[in-house]
């Protein structure tokens, strides 16, 4: 077992690797001098007993630390909301004195281990019509090894048909019209998010439609129909994921909203929103691959050796265990939509 990141303030949790039947003692009583794990002693007289844990593959985890997880031995996030939990970046920080990096001919900051921002209106398309545009923002070819995302922006009329082999979740980023999917059509408000089953397929019928389609696992582009076609007599559903306050996870002085994960028929995947207030989060990383759309505000993105500025619009994609933070600059905060794989819970980082 290899513990890589133990953490002397036991809020955060330890990411530890573990090989396939190994066997620990979860430390329960908060007083073991061995990390997350039990030392054999401090937790007598204590009522409380180590959880005992067997890896069923080899795998990469991260133990609770702050001992207030509802989902023993992992952590679950609550480490964030406990005094002292979530942290800003130190006052000490100087991100001025990290290079600032510009957005290349493709409309990418390339930051540090295949971290970058990407701006959907300088990517060149990989398909278009008179009307219609597909964009390529998370793919293999930037660094991804789990999810892909694309931007399709529709003018005004309806799109081709359009699918992927992968689980598929769509963002309405804006627009007015409907989503046809299999047999239904599903009127689009401002904004929301859609599950689309692996295969099925679907298009965009309105004006101005602008949409980020996220695909796991990662495939390298979206399958286009571009022949005649006919819609069935569809009938309406009402398959949107929209903002629902009472739903909101507090996550220190920010909080998230899951739209839909395993519940929802998601293969450990999770898509949210989330809203960053005035505010920098001191460095961190995650088990899963995220892929964020900025919907609105501005803001830094910074990792150990470099920093990009994001806007409304902007896509930044973090490869799993890249140390980053991200800075939001507007007094009136910003609002963010993730999509997150291999993971379901946004709240855990180490």
């Amino acid at each position: 077992m290899t513990e890589k990141s133990q953490n002397p303030s036991k809020r955060k949790p330890s990411y530890c690797e573990l090989r396939a039947g190994q066997v620990v003692l979860w430390c329960a009583c908060g007083q073991s001098t061995n990390g997350p794990f039990c030392d054999g002693k401090s937790h007598l007289g204590s009522g409380k007993v180590p959880v005992r844990y067997r890896a069923q593959a080899d795998e990469e985890v991260l133990f609770c630390e702050c001992k207030h997880t509802a989902t023993p031995p992992f952590c679950d996030g609550t480490h964030s909301n406990l005094p002292g939990g979530y942290a800003d970046a130190p006052e000490t920080v100087d991100a001025e004195a990290m290079p600032l990096v510009p957005r290349d001919s493709r409309g990418i900051s390339p930051l540090d281990d295949s971290c970058y921002v990407v701006s959907p209106g300088s990517v060149p398309p990989s398909w278009e019509s008179e009307t219609v545009r597909i964009r390529p923002l998370v793919t293999r070819e930037l660094g991804a090894s789990h999810q892909s995302q694309f931007h399709v922006a529709l003018d005004k009329g309806r799109s081709p048909l359009l699918s992927a082999a992968g689980d598929t979740v769509v963002w309405i980023a804006g627009g007015k019209g409907r989503a046809l999917v299999g047999d239904t059509a599903i009127e689009i408000p401002a904004m929301g998010g859609l599950h689309i089953g692996a295969g099925v397929p679907f298009a965009f019928e309105g004006d101005e439609i602008e949409a980020y389609v996220s695909v796991c696992p990662a495939v390298a582009d979206l399958e286009v129909d571009d022949t005649a076609w006919s819609w069935r007599d569809a009938k309406p559903a009402d398959d949107l994921r929209t903002i629902d306050e009472a739903a909101r996870v507090a996550m220190g002085p920010r909080y998230f909203q899951v739209l839909m994960d395993d519940r929802d028929g998601l293969d450990n995947a999770a898509q949210f929103i989330g809203h960053i207030p005035l505010s920098r989060a001191d460095m961190h990383r995650h088990l899963y691959e995220e892929a964020l759309i900025i919907v609105s505000g501005e803001g830094m993105i910074h990792n150990p050796t470099c920093r990009a500025v994001v806007g409304a619009g902007d896509v930044i994609f973090f490869p799993r265990k890249v140390v980053h933070s991200l800075e939001c600059t507007a007094s009136e905060g910003m609002d963010v939509v993730g999509f997150i794989y291999p993971g379901t819970n946004p709240g855990i980082n180490y």
